[in-house]
């Protein structure tokens, strides 16, 4: 099948800033394990003290764009995927132009002239980490760049379309510009819980997209804080995937599949009123490097089989694959191959 453009991404594009800290670190800047947080005043000079303090790798990085960097590398057909974001004009946002490209991905960047590129500072600790993103330019997207011609294209091109729900403190304009064209063409729009904090603090927007979301990703304890917002009263996972699947829909071409992950056990998918379990694939401890990027890796994963039309079952094994060969490795990073089959 043509794969040209077919998948298209938006989000924050921030480099990793990823090192293996000490606990002491952690506690000093108030930062918990398996979470993600936007930087405070506070955490400013985090960046800098793990630059000098540990050894560091810099990965380009930010959750959308990792998840499509995974489904390039899973399909390795150049072009397949296009990104959209915003970097700024400086050192690192030509690290992360290089980084992208080598990947194979057709990235039209949004430059900022003003901003800084926007970081992400990695903290691992026990094979866990936690995430502190200080967005600044990726803080800046304008959906004047999405409408301009050689990028609304991306979009007219595409058939599938994902977004980390990250970006709804950005540009839910730009959001619901894409998932309106989805719903008007029949195509495929999914996006991502991503943080306990979106669900808490961008609920209203959130809800101005949900009717859009053919398909909803997340992990068990984004899971379970979307529940308590929207005070259902329950922790069951499969409860909760069951119920999101079933809010309403603005289009009733596609029927909406929530995917929810839980770390070693196994992923959760409803669909059509019913629920599924897949065991994921485990790792032995010693083999753990980190677990940044394994729910990016996993939607990768999954959205490189969807696009080519497999079943549900393959997609749920291509994003388990994905996430097992990233928590092998330091980042969100891979080998030059996919051994996938």
């Amino acid at each position: 099948m043509d794969c040209d453009g077919i998948l298209l991404g938006m989000g924050n594009p921030l480099l990793d800033i990823s090192s293996v800290v000490d606990q002491d670190f952690l506690d000093k800047y108030d930062l918990k394990l398996n979470n993600a947080i936007l930087a405070e005043e506070k955490h400013l000079p985090l960046y800098e003290e793990m630059a000098s303090k540990y050894s560091v790798e810099y990965i380009a990085g930010g959750a959308t764009q990792n998840s499509i960097r995974v489904a390039q590398w899973m399909l390795q057909v150049p072009g397949a995927t296009s990104y959209m974001g915003c970097i700024g004009k400086d050192k690192f946002g030509e690290e992360m132009k290089k980084n992208s490209k080598l990947a194979g991905v057709n990235v039209h960047y949004y430059e900022d002239e003003a901003a800084a590129t926007g970081t992400c500072g990695v903290c691992v600790l026990g094979g866990e980490r936690s995430l502190v993103a200080n967005l600044s330019a990726a803080n800046c997207y304008k959906s004047e760049h999405l409408k301009r011609p050689e990028n609304w294209a991306l979009v007219e091109k595409a058939k599938y379309y994902y977004i980390a729900g990250f970006f709804l403190t950005v540009s839910p304009e730009s959001i619901l510009l894409v998932a309106e064209h989805a719903a008007a063409n029949n195509k495929v729009f999914m996006m991502n819980l991503s943080a306990p904090f979106i669900c808490e603090f961008f609920k209203d927007v959130q809800e101005k997209v949900l009717p859009y979301m053919d398909f909803v990703f997340g992990n068990e304890t984004e899971a379970r804080t979307f529940s308590k917002v929207h005070g259902w009263e329950t922790e069951n996972v499969e409860e909760i995937a069951l119920k999101i699947s079933q809010l309403p829909k603005a289009s009733g071409t596609h029927k909406r599949i929530t995917v929810i992950t839980q770390g070693a056990d196994p992923v959760v998918v409803a669909d059509d009123g019913k629920v599924k379990l897949f065991p994921v694939i485990l790792l032995p401890k010693e083999k753990l490097v980190d677990t940044n990027g394994a729910g990016d890796a996993f939607v990768g994963g999954f959205l490189s089989q969807l696009v080519q039309e497999k079943p549900i079952e393959d997609c749920v094994r291509a994003g388990c694959y994905a996430a097992n060969v990233i928590i092998q490795r330091s980042g969100c990073s891979f080998p030059e191959k996919p051994d996938f089959h």
